[in-house]
């Protein structure tokens, strides 16, 4: 083990993760912190900061499901935004083609990466997400001598994703192993 640890930066896809959760790992309940902190120190690194990236849900009105789902929404991200060193950020939700999209979500967590990798502010970049529109943002941080790590199900991360990344995590039970929310 190292005499001392490097700085590590956890950027988490909330959509895609919430989908691994529930379909890979029948619908585990995670704790975030616990989740941050386990992934880290695994892996030898002081968690700088956790980015957490979503959308709040939209509201139709007179809906009265739509308005239980935002309050649910609203307390999860505040429970997140107290968290010690933890950040979120929100995009949009918008109805395409009959279907809730999200928008911004991609492009402000390629920004925060490539903020992060300017100014040796960490050595090393975990990204929970399955996304192939990282793939610029990763280049950029390794041309900046950064290491990326990939956290994802191999089954639902684009293959242009994991084959750029430095290494890949396997999101699986064993890995999720200590990380349940108390009392679930």
């Amino acid at each position: 083990m190292k005499d001392y640890f490097e700085k590590g930066v956890l950027f988490i896809d909330g959509e895609y993760l919430k989908k691994v959760l529930m379909k890979k790992l029948d619908g585990f309940k995670l704790d975030y912190l616990k989740f941050s902190d386990k992934i880290c120190l695994d892996l030898e690194l002081m968690r700088l900061r956790t980015y957490f990236y979503d959308c709040l849900p939209i509201i139709r009105k007179n809906n009265p499901l739509d308005i239980k789902l935002d309050a649910k929404r609203q307390l999860f991200i505040s429970q997140l935004k107290r968290l010690p060193r933890f950040e979120v950020r929100l995009g949009k939700l918008q109805l395409i083609g009959g279907k809730f999209r999200q928008k911004m979500v991609d492009v402000l967590m390629s920004l925060d990466v490539v903020e992060m990798c300017f100014g040796g502010k960490v050595g090393h970049v975990i990204l929970v997400a399955g996304d192939s529109d990282f793939v610029p943002a990763i280049r950029k941080a390794k041309d900046c001598g950064i290491i990326v790590h990939l956290v994802c199900d191999r089954n639902s991360a684009h293959n242009e994703l994991m084959d750029i990344v430095d290494e890949i995590h396997e999101l699986n039970l064993d890995f999720v192993s200590g990380c349940e929310i108390d009392g679930s």
